[in-house]
């Protein structure tokens, strides 16, 4: 639609008339009457060219020729009020967060003490699912993916291709990583990887294991001052069952309490960073914590829209110029 930046521009438009009726005629030396010396001259043109304004041109001081000058004013008016076409809205996409999951994919979590539809399947099998499910729920952030084991790799680095995070998410098999558990290098891997973010608030990591920091080059508390000295918050899930499973004759059966995981350490990690700790004992619980999280991290700024502006004022500034130009040749012409 047509609309005017500066509507009260067209007041402008009344504003010879007022000079013209409201305003006392001026008065010189000689009286009201201005006087000319070369006025018999001036009639002379006049007599030859058809008109001071140019042959077969209305003369000056007539009633077409004011109304041409006042037609220029008008568009130059309509100019300063500049009129624009203004488009319809467009809902922005607002990647209100950086995600990254940080994923333990060591040996321990193919323990199979977790169950998808009375089937029971293996830790990283339930995790796959769950976190795939979290990652398609965040549609305006931005997500990435670092998996650990002995050794910490970024597998997807912050990006907004979350299709892809997922893809390689559920090709990752435990073990690929190595058998011991890193969770030190793991933070700090994906610290460093979350640095060019630019908003410290929106900079969020999810760390997920099944065990405790047992290997690496980086203590758990040296990642933990770094994660704060960073000013990144760190939400961090404890999984497995309550104690380790093994096959007995009877099926699966609950051997021992399970002791490998820190529970204490990801605690220590969730509460110096502002985040939260969760305890996921089952794919249930588990699928509670991701749609926590999902509360606590709402998606910011989903009715954000822009509307495409075009500005017009150049087409009756163009007109004006032209007009003008025009009079002023034939003005010229003898």
């Amino acid at each position: 639609m047509n609309h005017f930046a500066f509507p009260y521009a067209v007041f402008l438009l009344i504003v010879p008339v007022l000079l013209r009726y409201l305003l006392p005629a001026v008065k010189g030396l000689h009286g009201d009457a201005l006087r000319v010396p070369f006025i018999k001259d001036l009639e002379k043109i006049k007599i030859q060219s058809g008109g001071i304004w140019g042959r077969g041109f209305p003369e000056k001081g007539s009633s077409t020729g004011l109304a041409l000058l006042y037609v220029i004013y008008a568009l130059l008016v309509t100019a300063v009020a500049r009129p624009q076409w203004i488009g319809e809205p467009v809902r922005v996409k607002n990647y209100s967060r950086d995600i990254l999951l940080v994923m333990d994919i060591s040996n321990s979590m193919l323990q199979p003490d977790f169950t998808i539809n009375n089937r029971r399947i293996n830790r990283l099998s339930a995790v796959k699912k769950v976190a795939s499910e979290f990652i398609q729920k965040r549609r305006d952030d931005r997500m990435g993916l670092v998996l650990f084991g002995t050794r910490a790799y970024l597998q997807a680095p912050i990006t907004y291709d979350k299709r892809s995070v997922q893809e390689i998410l559920w090709n990752t098999d435990a073990g690929m990583a190595g058998d011991s558990t890193s969770i030190g290098d793991a933070l700090g891997m994906a610290l460093k990887s979350l640095q060019d973010s630019k908003d410290k608030d929106k900079k969020i990591i999810i760390l997920l294991t099944d065990g405790e920091n047992n290997d690496g080059s980086l203590s758990l508390p040296e990642a933990i001052n770094l994660a704060k000295s960073e000013g990144v918050k760190v939400y961090t899930i404890g999984v497995g069952a309550e104690g380790s499973l093994i096959q007995s004759f009877f099926g699966f059966q609950i051997a021992a309490p399970n002791s490998g995981l820190d529970e204490e350490g990801l605690k220590r990690l969730a509460a110096e960073t502002k985040g939260n700790y969760f305890r996921a004992k089952d794919t249930e619980s588990l699928r509670r914590i991701y749609d926590i999280i999902d509360k606590l991290e709402p998606d910011e700024n989903d009715e954000q829209y822009v509307v495409e502006t075009k500005e017009l004022f150049y087409v009756p500034l163009i007109a004006a110029l032209v007009l003008a130009g025009i009079l002023f040749g034939l003005a010229r012409r003898k």
